[in-house]
């Protein structure tokens, strides 16, 4: 068995696969947010695929930042709900016992700037699975949530869509 780099198995199924791969952008935008998964799917994952399928004129640019939004918002509102659900099980933890402080500080952070903490959060590669889990916790209102998330994925998007188009410059 040969080993044959990742690119090019994905290459590979790109060629083979081009009316279904645009369903990828919205799965990798979802799982880079998701509560969990999000601090091991990497941000840089979906801006190369959509990099690359933009250059290869397989999906447009108007393609790609609507189904990144959708694949985001929806991770979002997965972390948001869970926080809400968990929240009040959550302080009671081993875990958040021993992180009161941390956990205290975070909330009250987020409970102090509001939107300005879910857009930066949306915007950190390092914290964006967290940030609305953590604002779910903090009994943050669904519906000011949902507004402000639409306007930080809104942001977002567009930055992944300026990104991807700039790096289209620099791929021969």
């Amino acid at each position: 068995m040969t080993n044959t780099p990742i690119d090019e198995i994905f290459l590979d199924w790109l060629s083979a696969n081009q009316k279904n791969a645009w369903m990828v952008i919205p799965v990798l935008a979802f799982l880079e947010a998701c509560p969990g998964l999000g601090l091991l799917a990497s941000g840089i994952i979906l801006l190369s695929v959509s990099t690359i399928l933009y250059t290869e004129q397989i999906v447009s640019i108007y393609q790609i930042m609507p189904l990144a939004f959708a694949g985001a918002c929806l991770s979002d509102h997965l972390g948001f709900y869970l926080g809400r659900w968990f929240g009040p099980k959550f302080h009671h933890t081993a875990f958040a016992k021993k992180q009161a402080v941390r956990l205290q500080k975070g909330e009250a952070f987020i409970l102090k700037y509001g939107a300005a903490a879910i857009i930066v959060g949306r915007l950190m590669t390092a914290v964006r699975s967290l940030v609305p889990m953590m604002v779910g916790i903090s009994g943050t209102d669904r519906v000011r949530f949902t507004l402000i998330d639409i306007l930080a994925c809104a942001i977002w998007s567009a930055g992944l869509g300026l990104l991807v188009v700039g790096l289209d410059s620099f791929i021969p």
